[in-house]
């Protein structure tokens, strides 16, 4: 193979990479978890209206006010935004996305939402705090930690909804892989960043629910 041709495959894989990273951010999960909620249970039964009402403020709590915050302290820092994914830059990222979660989780339980429902936020917490513990010492990947967390949910919830998660988590598996393996072609994280955080959020996802 010519050298101009190896810099176009490589060129084509980190293309490919980063646009993974970007659509699976951990951030999106919750948000895409409600819209399933609010689409393939009994939930569907409630009027459109507060339903939409409902993602709109998952959205606004999980997406828009954190990254207004973030990108906020970062403009305060006078931080790029490579600075602000080094680990020394990431802690009051994870906190603002904390909060936000914790508002999110004290109102689904101020409406006496379902437990499955506010799962998906204490799940999202789980990952958030383990990670960022952990991060004080060592860094970990969130985004590896978000898709160990689904799949560790699949397991939780195919044992409250009674159905089969296999291809699910044959999916989940396979998506897992391609983030893993996008963090570690751009650089971001080593393999056992990864493997770790794929181990924390499998670990969060299974007693999300029961927590």
């Amino acid at each position: 193979m010519s050298e101009k041709m190896k810099v176009k495959e490589r060129t084509a894989i980190n293309v490919a990479a980063k646009a993974l990273s970007r659509v699976f951010r951990p951030s999106y999960y919750p948000l895409v978890g409600f819209i399933i909620l609010l689409t393939c249970t009994y939930l569907s039964l409630l009027p459109w209206a507060m339903r939409l009402g409902l993602l709109l403020l998952v959205a606004l709590l999980t997406l828009f006010v954190p990254f207004l915050g973030v990108e906020a302290y970062r403009r305060m820092r006078h931080l790029t935004r490579q600075e602000l994914l080094l680990r020394n830059n990431r802690l009051v990222p994870y906190i603002l996305h904390i909060i936000c979660y914790g508002v999110l989780l004290h109102f689904l339980n101020s409406i006496h939402a379902p437990t499955f429902m506010g799962g998906i936020v204490v799940i999202s917490l789980l990952v958030q705090s383990v990670c960022t513990v952990i991060n004080l010492w060592w860094k970990i990947s969130m985004h590896s930690a978000g898709v160990g967390a689904i799949m560790g949910a699949l397991v939780t919830y195919a044992a409250v909804f009674n159905f089969n998660p296999v291809w699910w988590l044959c999916l989940s598996i396979l998506v897992s892989g391609l983030v893993n393996s996008s963090r570690m072609f751009l650089r971001q994280h080593t393999l056992w960043q990864v493997l770790g955080g794929t181990v924390v959020g499998f670990v969060c996802g299974l007693i999300g629910l029961i927590l």
